[in-house]
């Protein structure tokens, strides 16, 4: 029997943009691109892409327990957070492993609203459920609420055309405005993004959605804003080393492991998880995530074993011609021991052994990150 996919509110647009092809990512039919990954991978990094990224999770978390509720719940410290501000962040298993990545935005006192992964959701509701206390209330939002995501240099122009407001051009990386307001409808607009350049997140309401796709892709027309899909958003993330769940974290793979220590507060008085990773830093990783490059012919993919004098250490993670450097560089969880940058390493690809070697990663920084 053949489940339906689920579609976004933006899918009845996406025809009048170029020619996208779709594919089965989670069980929603999204697209991997438009006009071509290269393309729009070169126009997040040049001028501006649009993500209808609106099959993400949005979880309200509220009520008088909430703050001490996800200070248990959460590798980072909720109780930094400001009105206003948001926070990326993790929920682990007691084993240290992890269950999702995800963002947290302090829209109050003790009221949040928790952004998580896609084909995590039921999961995660699942998990958080198993933990909550009776004065704080749950409330899955992900149905009527959407996501589209302005990436690029030109962001911070595109918006303020859009809005008719430099408000926004001032907004610190990881802030946001909740009651916004673009082209006559309400938005909450966080400065954050998964491309490793500037630019914004607008969470609106499915209704709104496409109103707001269509006129952003007319304001950003003439400063070079085109539609992206999933693939050039994995090319980004990638060249800036932002963890993918499911290849870079994973139930078996820890924050620290994946290199996302700064995320995880070993002095909170306690989170699920705590005595997992302070037990895996005391003792010393025994695997981490790291930079590769081919220096055979050859381009990294998922799953793709890794070797060092004839002995399986790991595998790649992540791997691509990067767009950007047009170098074939992969990410790869592997031995501790042989972590070191320039440790020279070979991938087996299609049964050969190609040379490579560790290198520094991310591979791709812009020069002033205000972005995740």
């Amino acid at each position: 029997m053949t489940t339906e996919l689920k579609r976004t509110p933006i899918f009845p647009l996406y025809a009048q943009s170029g020619s996208p092809r779709c594919i089965d990512f989670g069980g929603w039919e999204l697209p991997v691109q438009f006009t071509g990954i290269q393309k729009e991978h070169e126009a997040v990094r040049e001028q501006a892409g649009l993500f209808d990224v609106s099959h993400m999770g949005e979880v309200i978390i509220s009520g008088e327990g909430s703050l001490a509720y996800l200070q248990q719940l959460l590798t980072n410290d909720a109780s930094r957070l400001q009105d206003g501000q948001a926070q990326y962040t993790l929920m682990c298993y007691p084993t240290g492993g992890v269950v999702d990545d995800l963002l947290v935005y302090r829209l109050g006192e003790e009221h949040y609203m928790l952004v998580i992964n896609a084909s995590n959701i039921d999961k995660d509701i699942d998990w958080m459920k198993q933990s909550l206390p009776a004065n704080v209330t749950l409330e899955n939002i992900s149905e009527q609420t959407a996501l589209i995501a302005l990436q690029g240099p030109q962001a911070v122009a595109i918006l303020q055309a859009a809005t008719q407001s430099d408000r926004y051009a001032e907004l610190a990386g990881f802030s946001f405005i909740e009651k916004a307001e673009i082209f006559g409808v309400h938005a909450l607009i966080s400065r954050t993004g998964y491309t490793g350049e500037d630019g914004y997140e607008l969470y609106v309401s499915a209704t709104d959605a496409p109103l707001i796709w269509e006129k952003l892709l007319q304001a950003g027309e003439p400063l070079g804003l085109i539609p992206c899909g999933l693939g050039a958003r994995d090319t980004l993330r990638f060249e800036a080393r932002l963890p993918l769940y499911g290849q870079e974290l994973s139930a078996d793979i820890s924050p620290l492991e994946a290199g996302l220590g700064y995320f995880v507060k070993l002095d909170k008085e306690h989170f699920t998880g705590k005595e997992a990773l302070v037990a895996q830093k005391e003792k010393g990783l025994s695997r981490k995530l790291v930079g590769v490059e081919m220096i055979d012919r050859g381009i990294p993919r998922p799953h793709y074993p890794v070797y060092q004098n004839g002995r399986q250490i790991g595998e790649v993670t992540t791997g691509t011609q990067s767009p950007t450097l047009k170098r074939n560089l992969g990410l790869a969880l592997i031995e501790a021991d042989s972590a070191a940058l320039g440790t020279p390493i070979e991938l087996e690809i299609r049964g050969k052994m190609l040379k490579a070697e560790v290198v520094k990663a991310p591979f791709y920084k812009r020069a002033s990150s205000v972005t995740k």
